[in-house]
């Protein structure tokens, strides 16, 4: 499943600052469609997604009836990314 989306760039400060963008509604729709196949346990979905010219596998969090996709620092830095900016997303759930 392939799917292509813009979010902006959300921060938050637990024991250290994790940043993720939130799948929109009617993406996470979809993705809800196929989550018992893809998920590995506790609702995560296996992605490989791109933002900007970085490739990345991670996995989906599941948070309030959506999805967050979590990005990691190798993925933010390069590319100047902080709170707050919007970036293009395109992912590829695992299944």
């Amino acid at each position: 499943m392939e799917l292509a989306f813009t979010g902006a760039v959300i921060e938050w400060r637990g024991p250290a600052p994790y940043y993720f963008v939130r799948v929109p509604d009617e993406v996470a729709a979809d993705i809800r469609e196929v989550a018992a196949m893809a998920t590995y346990g506790w609702g995560v979905i296996p992605v490989e997604a791109r933002v900007g010219e970085i490739a990345f596998a991670t996995s989906l969090f599941p948070k309030d009836g959506g999805y967050l996709l979590p990005l990691k620092n190798a993925v933010r830095a390069p590319q100047g990314l902080g709170s707050g900016d919007e970036v293009a997303v395109d992912m590829t759930v695992r299944l």
